[in-house]
């Protein structure tokens, strides 16, 4: 058996033994690490606030528990020594504070604040190991000239840094006279430091060097042996601190990226909708969101808006938001109702797990009818802000989130008119603990309006500037906030009467021949002679398939956007497709021309039958 006192700031609290299979007593780094969980045992027990027992045998209540702080962390220079109970305290403080560090930042904050006022020192400097050469990863009492210096140096160049790597032993200087029969050639760089005495301590975790340490003074100093022996205790908690630290560093860096690289990098400006976007990640927490948002491009100038937010932060659920939105996208191509494409989003959400679920909300915008159809799965529905500034909250039943709910869901529309605002948010910038989702939303309405009347019809480059200020109103303290929060601004444009153009067709074969007279006289008004071939042939084909294949009554629509866009509606559900023919074929090569002239063509499905479109690309 081997044991270790539990040593408050006021006296023993109990002993830490531990029961071995091999006889004789531990090793000096069994002692040491045994030495340091029990610092760690005796700062919790005495911060949890129960009663100790002094030598005396009297009971009486820890200093942290009297005063309702932690205790001050005394000196443990050489002109005032520490007695040994309160220095072990103060190397449990240090060994909870490393204990609790998460980033490689925090070990870096918590050497400084826990070690250096015990020692008197008044400047400190953490280097790592990266590719072959030592970086800072922090400091404090240096200054700028200095750390450019060392910046980058690589190890095979002989610096006091390099040395205690390669010899993985601690190197005490107690003056700049020692320095300098130790390191001649780096006279220079001692002058630039200011620094008289150092502590230069290894980094070791895991069997390898990770980086340096070094501790240091403004004035000549001893360092005792059990001074040196406590430091160097401390650089392998360190280093097992920042070993771990520095992976979770390159985890969630990676998550980060990924959720950057996944989110839009930029919203395009289309016909249909001029959208801005802020993300802002939750202050208090390390880890990457779910929250992801898009703007789709559909058919005839339609735009798809979508909002989501995958329960949960993590890499998992990064991951998670990166299927969703893959998934959204590629279901969007299909030109299917926004209710539909809930029910497949559904499916592929219960097949990731049974604790797996996601919010989400799919919005259809037509600028032609300015109809803006949507659906959504446990997902606030979109705050409407009018051009004259009046708030309108659309409250329709909301279905479960993706993973709970089973189709089918609920298709709602809104009719809006020329140049409203769609808002849309995740619950992170609506919900707190001090204000519900409901006064949230409310909150965020007004805010939109306010931010919107006070730019009077801004541009569309305008709506990030919007964003900003609806940011700062609802999320004024950015940095406590415990959840992601999106930010989803649209502006809706509809599409003129003269770029809009539709006839009825007869039902039987002089339909294509209405169809390219049609073609001819519309493209003469728009100025667009240079596509009346192509168009004509388009337009022939489509119409030759409905009559051969499909039923009336066809109706043809043209739109003069930022392409040219030929529609041709029937009543049919049956489905055209391309196919290649052969050269002994007298058919079945139309579609074939359809996407030779076109620069995309599809079909979509209506209650009342199919449209068959193309787009062509209007000359420079």
């Amino acid at each position: 058996m081997a044991s270790v006192p539990l040593v408050g700031p006021n006296g023993p609290i109990g002993v830490l033994s531990v029961l071995m299979a091999r006889p004789g007593p531990p090793d000096g780094e069994q002692w040491s690490f045994l030495t340091s969980v029990a610092a760690w045992a005796a700062v919790r027990a005495g911060s949890a606030g129960g009663d100790t027992t002094s030598p005396d045998g009297s009971r009486r209540r820890p200093a942290a528990a009297r005063s309702g702080e932690v205790p001050s962390i005394g000196s443990l220079g050489a002109v005032s020594p520490v007695p040994r109970s309160d220095r072990t305290f103060r190397m449990g403080e240090l060994t909870v504070a490393l204990a609790e560090a998460v980033t490689s930042l925090d070990v870096v904050r918590a050497v400084q604040e826990r070690v250096l006022p015990p020692f008197g020192a008044d400047g400190m400097l953490v280097e790592v190991i990266e590719r072959d050469r030592l970086h800072i990863l922090g400091s404090t009492g240096y200054s700028k000239e200095f750390l450019e210096e060392i910046e980058g140096v690589p190890l095979t160049i002989h610096t006091a840094a390099t040395g205690v790597l390669y010899s993985r032993t601690p190197d005490f200087v107690e003056s700049p006279e020692k320095f300098l029969r130790r390191y001649p050639e780096l006279e220079s760089l001692m002058i630039t430091s200011a620094k008289r005495a150092w502590a230069m301590l290894p980094l070791i975790a895991s069997g390898r060097s990770i980086g340096c340490c070094v501790i240091s003074f403004d004035q000549e100093r001893s360092f005792s042996e059990e001074q040196r022996t406590l430091l160097t205790a401390l650089s392998g908690l360190v280093a097992q601190a920042l070993e771990r630290a520095r992976l979770y560093d390159a985890e969630h860096a990676r998550a980060q990226k990924l959720q950057r690289g996944l989110l839009p990098r930029t919203l395009p400006s289309l016909p249909a909708v001029s959208a801005g976007a802020r993300y802002l990640p939750a202050g208090q927490s390390d880890e990457v969101g779910g929250d992801w948002y898009d703007v789709i491009p559909l058919s005839s100038d339609r735009v798809a808006l979508v909002i989501g937010d995958v329960m949960g932060h993590g890499l998992t659920e990064a991951v998670t938001m990166a299927r969703l939105r893959t998934a959204v996208r590629t279901l969007a191509e299909l030109d299917i109702p926004p209710d539909e494409l809930l029910a497949h989003l559904g499916d592929l959400v219960r097949d990731l797990g049974d604790d797996s679920y996601a919010t989400c909300l799919y919005a259809e915008y037509d600028p032609v009818t300015q109809v803006c159809a949507f659906s959504t799965a446990g997902h606030p529905p979109p705050i409407v802000v009018q051009p004259d500034g009046m708030v309108m909250r659309p409250e329709p039943a909301v279905d479960p989130p993706l993973g709970a709910a089973d189709p089918p869901f609920g298709t709602h529309e809104l009719r809006l008119p020329e140049d409203s605002l769609l808002v849309f948010c995740t619950d992170g910038l609506v919900e707190s603990a001090t204000r519900d989702i409901d006064e949230g939303l409310d909150q965020l309405g007004q805010s939109v309006s306010r931010a919107a009347t006070e730019s009077s019809r801004p541009p569309s480059g305008s709506l990030d500037k919007l964003c900003d200020a609806v940011m700062s109103d609802l999320l004024p303290d950015r940095e406590h906030t415990d959840d992601d929060a999106v930010l989803f601004v649209v502006r809706t444009h509809s599409t003129p009467d003269a770029d809009i153009a539709s006839f009825n067709l007869s039902d039987g074969p002089q339909a294509a021949g209405e169809a390219r007279q049609h073609v001819r006289q519309q493209l003469t008004i728009w100025g667009l002679p240079e596509l009346e071939m192509t168009t004509e042939l388009v337009v022939s084909e489509l119409v030759g398939n409905v009559v051969r294949h499909a039923s009336g009554p066809i109706r043809l629509r043209l739109l003069h956007s930022q392409t040219l866009i030929c529609e041709v509606y029937d009543s049919s559900p049956t489905t055209p497709r391309i196919r290649r023919a052969a050269s002994t074929d007298e058919g079945g090569r139309g579609l074939q021309l359809v996407a030779a002239v076109s620069r995309r063509w599809g079909t979509r499905f209506l209650p009342e039958g199919k449209c068959i479109w193309s787009e062509q690309a209007l000359a420079s």
